[in-house]
């Protein structure tokens, strides 16, 4: 499949829609999603048969989420804040897992793309600037599609605890603001029984 193929696949489109654009960072997340459920030879979780362990809270999540069909709310997606393009997913069902790494000089963005990435951040980019840098975004996410997958990844099998399937948790009040809180997210101090905004003292 070629990247302009990829582009036009249904899948990516699902990807793209449910992000809201198309970039690098879709294009990581969609290539990881789908290498890892090919190693596992799954399909997409319907429920919680899939756990999706992701180590960045970048535009590759998003397509994580819509491929493996792993989310926050079913309690089978879990975030890790290391900054790390790494992705690691299992089946429940055959205690296989495996894990994606991205390689260093991966993404391989050059001097111009960079500088005109920090302008738009700071909002000093002009017009041409911003037409410029949807260019080689573009071109660099068709690069990232069409890419090897091994020149991409670094993949390995992995053998883990598996997390347990979500749970409904009873909601009780905080002592202090009063918002229904779950019982296993409540602090008990000086008597209290306080979510952790309140137990923390974070002023709304």
């Amino acid at each position: 499949m070629t990247a302009s193929d990829m582009l036009s696949d249904k899948d990516f489109k699902k990807c793209a829609g449910f992000h809201g654009h198309i970039c690098p960072g879709l294009a990581i997340g969609y290539r990881a999603a789908m290498a890892g459920l090919d190693w596992l030879k799954e399909n997409r979780s319907m429920d919680e048969e899939l756990i999706a362990i992701v180590e960045t809270d970048s535009c590759s999540v998003d397509a994580i989420q819509v491929l493996t069909g792993c989310t926050f709310g079913k309690g089978n997606f879990i975030f890790k804040d290391h900054g790390k393009h790494v992705f690691t997913l299992f089946c429940r069902q055959t205690g296989t897992g495996v894990r994606l790494a991205l390689k260093d000089g991966a993404i391989d963005l050059d001097d111009r793309h960079r500088e005109l990435m920090q302008k738009i951040q700071a909002g000093d980019a002009l017009a041409v600037e911003q037409e410029e840098f949807k260019t080689l975004h573009r071109n660099k996410t068709l690069s990232l599609l069409k890419k090897p997958i091994d020149a991409m990844f670094t993949i390995e099998p992995v053998q883990r605890f598996f997390p347990e399937k979500a749970r409904i948790e009873t909601s009780i009040p905080c002592d202090k603001c009063g918002e229904p809180t779950m019982c296993t997210r409540v602090v008990e101090k000086n008597g209290r029984r306080l979510c952790l905004d309140c137990a923390e003292g974070v002023k709304r």
